[in-house]
């Protein structure tokens, strides 16, 4: 092979690497005011941002390679550039803002308020508020469906799953689930929502477009957030009080593994490489990651105080 024709291939072969060849995780820990950036790649923190307000939920804008923080204490959210790993600003909600998430195009984003029993729509380019959608009681986490038609709210004291148009910024649909829904996913096809439901112990699985229920799956102890990996064939649940994950098989909806984490986990997402699981451990200010084909815990790596990382937190 001539030299030129090898410098062509190996550019090709740079160019033509997957986008998760390096993301970056962003864990909030509330009770230091920070985030930590973790290499993935590496399992190492790189830096530490100051987030005061007691940060929490965690959303990724990968259009304008921006990170969302909500700072339940400040009334609102941060904004961190994630390329120069700084914080840019401070945007003003209203009351205690929690779940944080964005549209997929990375044009709105939407903000739970936990006191005001509302949703607060923010335009990204200017962080100007577009509408505050009023839905049920204590509203907690959020995701939006594969088609960006859909945004999904847990209503943590109402019981219920919200189920918002995005086309009107209205409420098209609520439908219990089971005592206080706290984190929800929807899989890569828009075809079911997952809520963990703190007090019942157990997860509830809904059809994404008519939030018909379909299941409940009992876990551990206090589930907290979900997260699906394996092309959507594994769904991952943190066990708050259990210091535990559980393992659910999609196919079945059976709960078939139980893998020991740290202490009070609470934050949970799936890297871009649809293997590894990333849990923060609140007691234990770190993060597990478990390898999705072994259900075993690879590595634990040391964040800051009081680690929940609270939402879809790994930069694609």
């Amino acid at each position: 092979m001539s030299r030129l024709r090898f410098k062509a291939v190996y550019l090709f072969a740079i160019v033509a690497l997957p986008l998760y060849a390096n993301p970056r995780a962003f864990i909030t820990n509330q009770l230091d005011n920070s985030v930590s950036v973790i290499d993935t790649q590496n399992h190492r923190v790189i830096e530490t941002i100051k987030v005061e307000g007691k940060p929490a939920g965690v959303a990724i804008n990968p259009v304008l390679k921006q990170i969302y923080v909500s700072t339940p204490e400040g009334g609102g959210f941060a904004v961190l550039d994630s390329d120069k790993l700084t914080k840019l600003r401070n945007v003003k909600v209203g009351g205690a803002s929690l779940g944080i998430t964005t549209d997929r195009k990375g044009q709105q984003i939407f903000v739970a308020d936990w006191y005001e029993n509302s949703v607060a729509v923010f335009d990204s380019k200017d962080f100007a508020r577009l509408k505050t959608i009023t839905v049920g009681k204590s509203p907690s986490g959020m995701t939006v469906s594969p088609d960006n038609r859909w945004l999904y709210v847990a209503n943590r004291i109402d019981d219920s799953i919200s189920q918002i148009d995005l086309r009107k910024l209205a409420i098209r649909n609520t439908t219990k689930v089971g005592a206080h829904p706290f984190g929800i996913t929807v899989d890569s096809q828009g075809k079911r929502l997952y809520s963990a439901n703190v007090e019942s112990d157990d997860v509830t699985v809904l059809d994404a477009r008519s939030l018909k229920r379909l299941a409940t799956i009992k876990v551990g102890a206090r589930p907290y957030a979900v997260a699906l990996a394996n092309n959507d064939s594994l769904l991952f649940v943190t066990n708050q009080d259990d210091s535990t994950v559980s393992v659910v098989d999609t196919a079945t909806l059976k709960q078939t593994a139980v893998i020991p984490v740290g202490d009070k986990p609470e934050g949970i997402s799936a890297h871009p490489d649809d293997r590894h699981i990333y849990v923060a451990n609140w007691f234990d200010n770190n993060v597990s990651v478990i390898d999705a084909n072994t259900l075993k815990v690879v590595d634990t790596i040391n964040t800051g105080e009081g680690s929940r990382a609270f939402g879809e937190f790994i930069a694609r």
